[in-house]
C-alpha cells in the first residue's frame, strides 16, 4: 500500500480518521490535512477514479495487519499428501485395513493417492487393479472427492483422493477423562476378638488367695 508522498495521484477521494467522507481533494492537500492531525494518508483503494485514500496511523494498521495474518497462519493446517500402496493380489482383509487407514488420513484433512503396481504378467490384467480402485472410491465417497481418476504410469495404477466439507468439518473423538480423585471406601472396623462359652473365666489372683485362706465352715448350731 502507498501511503504519503508515495501516493501518485493529483487528487484523491479523501476518508479522514473518523470514517467521515471528506470529498475529492488535492494530494498536497490531503497529506497536510494528515500531517497536521499526527496521522498518514493511506492509498486503500488505488483502482478507483480518483484513488481512495483514508487519514490513519499507518504503523499501527501494518502491525495489526501482520497480526492477523500470524493468526491466520497458526490456524490454518498445511495439507499433505499420503501414499496407500496396494498390489494386485491384495485380499479382502488386507483392502478393509487399507481403507480405515484411508479414512483416518483423510479425517486429518490429508489427500490420499493409492497406487497398484504391477509386476510381472500382472501388467495384462489392468482391470483388476482399475475395480480395486473404483472400489476404494466408493467405500470413501462419504468423507472424499476424486480429484484424480485412476491413471496408469507405466506399470503404476494411482488414484487421487481430497477429504470434502463432510470430512473436514468432523470433529476429532474427545479422549475419555480421567477420574481424578475416586472416593475412597470406608475403612472396616476391626473384627472383636471372640471369647468362647466353654472356656472359664480366668479368676484373679487375690481371689484365689482369700479363697484358701477362709475356707468354708459349717455353724455348730446348724
Amino acid at each position: 500500500m502507498r501511503f504519503n508522498n508515495r501516493i501518485r495521484a493529483r487528487e484523491v477521494r479523501l476518508i479522514d480518521e473518523q470514517g467521515a467522507q471528506v470529498g475529492i481533494v488535492a494530494l498536497r492537500d490531503a497529506i497536510q490535512m494528515a500531517e497536521e492531525r499526527g496521522f498518514d494518508l493511506v492509498e486503500v483503494a488505488p483502482n478507483a477514479v480518483p484513488p481512495v485514500c483514508r487519514i490513519m496511523d499507518y504503523g499501527k494498521f501494518r502491525y495489526e495487519q501482520s497480526k492477523k495474518e500470524r493468526e491466520a497462519r497458526k490456524h490454518q493446517k498445511q495439507v499433505e499428501l499420503k501414499e496407500v500402496r496396494l498390489k494386485p493380489k491384495t485380499d479382502d482383509h488386507d483392502i478393509d485395513v487399507k481403507a480405515k487407514q484411508a479414512r483416518k488420513f483423510l479425517l486429518g484433512g490429508d489427500k490420499v493417492k493409492f497406487t497398484l503396481r504391477f509386476r510381472g504378467r500382472e501388467i495384462f490384467h489392468p482391470d483388476i487393479g482399475l475395480k480395486m480402485l473404483e472400489g476404494m472410491a466408493e467405500d470413501l465417497r462419504d468423507i472424499s472427492v476424486v480429484e484424480q481418476k485412476p491413471l496408469m504410469e507405466g506399470r503404476v495404477l494411482s488414484l487421487l483422493l481430497a477429504p470434502n466439507a463432510k470430512a473436514r468439518q468432523t470433529p476429532t473423538k474427545p479422549a475419555t477423562p480421567a477420574v481424578a480423585n475416586p472416593t475412597p471406601r470406608p475403612a472396616k472396623p476391626p473384627k472383636e476378638a471372640k471369647v468362647s462359652a466353654e472356656a472359664p473365666a480366668p479368676v484373679p489372683a487375690e481371689a484365689a488367695q482369700s479363697a484358701v485362706a477362709s475356707p468354708n465352715t459349717t455353724s455348730e448350731g446348724e
